[in-house]
Formats: C-alpha cells, sequence, structure tokens
C-alpha cells in the first residue's frame, strides 16, 4: 500500500487526487511544509532521514532509491506519472505517446517555472537571496512572473479544449487545479482574470474524488 507524505493545500494535493481517482486503498501523512523559511515540519531531522530534499511530496512503496528512504519516490510530475502508468484503467494518461509527452511538457512547465521559480520567489525567496532585506524585490518579482505564467495559461486553456490536454481528464488537469487555488490564494481575481482557467478549476473541483482529497486535507477551493 502506498503512503502520501503531504502538506494541505501545497503540491502534494495533486498526487493526493489522483490516488483518489485511482480508488485503491492508501495511507497519508501529514508533513507540513509552513513556516517562514523552509517550513517546519520539513526541517526537522526525522523527515530530511526520510527525504534529503526536504520537501512533499513523496510516495512510499515505490521500487528504487535515489537518495532518502529506500522504495521512496519523490517530484510530484514523476509521483503523478508513475500513479498513471501502474494504474491504466483509471485514464489518466493519454494511450498515445504524443498525448503522454503532452502531459509531460505541461507538469515540467509547472514545476519549474510556475512553482519553482514564480512561487519560489513569493513564498520562499531566501532560497534566491542571502540577505533579508533583498526579500521584497525577489517577491515582487515573484508576483510578476506568477501574473506572465498565468497569462500564457489562460491562452492555452481559451482555445476551446475540454481539459488540459484535449480529448481526456489527466494527471495535468489536479496539477493545474493546485496553482488555481494557490492563485485565489495569493489574491488574483481567477474568475475575472482567467475565465477560461476558472472553467476548468470549478469543472475540476465537482469531481468527487478531488472533493475527497480535499475534504481529508481539510482545505476548500481557496
Amino acid at each position: 500500500m502506498h503512503r502520501l507524505f503531504y502538506s494541505p493545500g501545497a503540491c502534494s494535493l495533486a498526487p493526493h487526487i489522483v490516488l483518489e481517482e485511482i480508488g485503491l486503498p492508501y495511507e497519508v501523512e501529514r508533513v507540513s511544509a509552513s513556516g517562514v523559511h523552509e517550513g517546519e515540519m520539513t526541517a526537522k531531522p526525522a523527515w530530511r532521514a526520510i527525504n534529503p530534499k526536504r520537501r512533499v511530496p513523496a510516495l512510499s512503496g515505490v521500487p528504487g532509491r535515489i537518495g532518502g528512504q529506500s522504495d521512496l519516490l519523490t517530484e510530484v510530475s514523476a509521483i503523478l506519472f508513475y500513479l498513471a502508468r501502474c494504474h491504466p484503467a483509471a485514464g489518466l494518461l493519454p494511450a498515445d505517446p504524443a498525448g503522454e509527452a503532452r502531459c509531460l511538457e505541461w507538469m515540467n512547465y509547472l514545476s519549474a517555472n510556475t512553482h519553482a521559480m514564480a512561487y519560489g520567489q513569493i513564498w520562499r525567496p531566501l532560497r534566491f537571496v542571502g540577505d533579508e532585506k533583498d526579500t521584497p524585490a525577489v517577491k515582487a518579482k515573484g508576483e510578476q512572473n506568477v501574473r506572465e505564467q498565468y497569462d500564457y495559461i489562460e491562452t492555452l486553456l481559451a482555445d476551446g479544449r475540454d481539459w488540459a490536454v484535449p480529448g481526456s481528464y489527466s494527471i495535468v488537469d489536479p496539477y493545474l487545479f493546485v496553482f488555481f487555488r494557490w492563485g485565489r490564494r495569493i489574491g488574483i481575481d481567477m474568475a475575472s482574470a482567467y475565465p477560461a482557467w476558472t472553467k476548468l478549476g470549478l469543472r475540476i473541483a465537482e469531481r468527487p474524488a478531488v472533493q475527497r482529497a480535499m475534504e481529508q486535507e481539510g482545505i476548500d477551493l481557496g
């Protein structure tokens, strides 16, 4: 049985949703990523012994090891891809190579640019500078980067497609849902600024698996 290490409302929400979509038993363990700098629980020795990256999500029960605990898989994109490939009946990954590659294209962009860079600048500015006095400029640049990336994402979703990868709901959609919530969390009027993304976000929120995952984490739309 898999165990998902998560922080409420973090990017770990995406694999949490996918585990619910799959419908097989799993366990969750809360590892809060909240805190002023690198998080409270994620910086503790006990978590570092499990995952030296000191981040969530992490998924147990995956053969192999790249640092940290044996049979532990890290990185949200890798976890989403692994779960979808292991459970094809859930239909969360396109069957054709091009569709599969489009999922990876989306997830790489969201992970590297929107999450690690833009939101990292807003919420973890000391990852980018060594002096506290420099953090306001970093945060301001992060807010600008978020807006630019959200504008780009909106143009993609506004072309009439039904899901992030046209044709079917995939692992990309719950990942996009995370950033939809985060936009609301930082005060963006998503409905006004990004109507196509809002339409998709609300559609995703209606899925029973999404509602169950949010209920377990004690969160709402943000």
